[in-house]
Parts: C-alpha cells; structure tokens; sequence
C-alpha cells in the first residue's frame, strides 16, 4: 500500500487532486465518553457548572469540522456543505455516544473532518466535566462510513448506527 503523503525520497508532502474528479463526499465517524454515571447523569440534569455540556459539545465539534484543513498539516482546507454532531447519553453505562458526519462535493474526502468534530465534541465534553470526574476517558474514535470519491463507500463492517 503506497503511503500518499509521502514523495519518492520519503517526504511528508500534500497529495496533489488536481486531476481528480469532483464527487459528493460523505463520512460518518463515532466516539465514546465513558465518565461515571453520576457524571453522565448531572450531564443529562443540566447540572454541570460550566453549562450546557451537550451543546456546547456539539457546537464544539461542528466549529472543529470546519478548521480540519488549519490542524492537521496535510489535510486539504475543504468547503464543507454539511456537518452534523449528534450525541446521546447512556447513563447506565456511563456513556456519552457520539457520532458526526461531514459531507461535501469535492476532490477529496471529508474522513478528517468527520474524525476531527468527533473528537473535539469529546474533548469538550472532558474539559467541561473534568472537574467534576477526574476518571473519564475518550475512545472508540473511527470511520464508521465513507462515501463518494474513486474508492466508492466503505461500511465498518458490524456497524450498527446507535445514534439517529
């Protein structure tokens, strides 16, 4: 498998897309907060200090789509034409499930931009509750779906989309 973001002397370099064909681009990538369920609980309660953790989150991940291209040092600045975070709380497990889809029409894909609103909206959620549980953690970060572009679409296989 050829590596794209490395030239023929072994160094780090843009891919070039000029050539390639402009298509409808989607991705859709998910993420967990695992914290105790108190945690999630005074999440769901509205009872975190620092507020509204869920939208803040949200609006968090949606406003980190868009800066991909600015963080990651390969990443094409892409014009996205729709972001979406979506977060649901599982109290019992002590869960906050996240998923996040990034569409465009463009000459790449938009995996980054999906990936990167997951994390943030988690990241967010850990700086707004930190103080309040020092046990959470982030995981399960990955592409769930990919379409559009030369290699058409990709499903992780076993997926089961649990957010609408």
């Amino acid at each position: 498998m050829d590596l794209t973001h490395i030239d023929e002397q072994g160094h780090a370099r843009m891919v070039d897309v000029t050539g390639k064909a402009e298509t409808v681009r989607r991705a859709v990538t998910y993420g967990e907060v695992h914290a105790s369920p108190e945690t999630i609980r005074k999440i769901a309660d509205h009872e975190v200090t620092k507020g509204d953790v869920l939208t803040v989150a949200k609006i968090a991940g949606i406003m980190a789509a868009k800066r991909t291209g600015d963080l990651i040092p390969m990443c094409h600045p892409i014009s996205l034409t729709h972001v979406e975070v979506d977060l649901k709380l599982d109290v019992e497990q002590g869960k906050v499930l996240i998923t996040a889809s990034a569409t465009a029409s463009g000459k790449t894909g938009v995996e980054m931009e999906a990936m990167t609103a997951v994390s943030i909206a988690a990241l967010t959620i850990y700086d707004m509750c930190k103080a309040v549980d020092r046990t959470i953690t982030i995981s399960s970060v990955m592409l769930v779906e990919k379409h559009g572009g030369k290699s058409g679409s990709f499903v992780r296989p076993g997926w089961e989309q649990t957010i609408g």
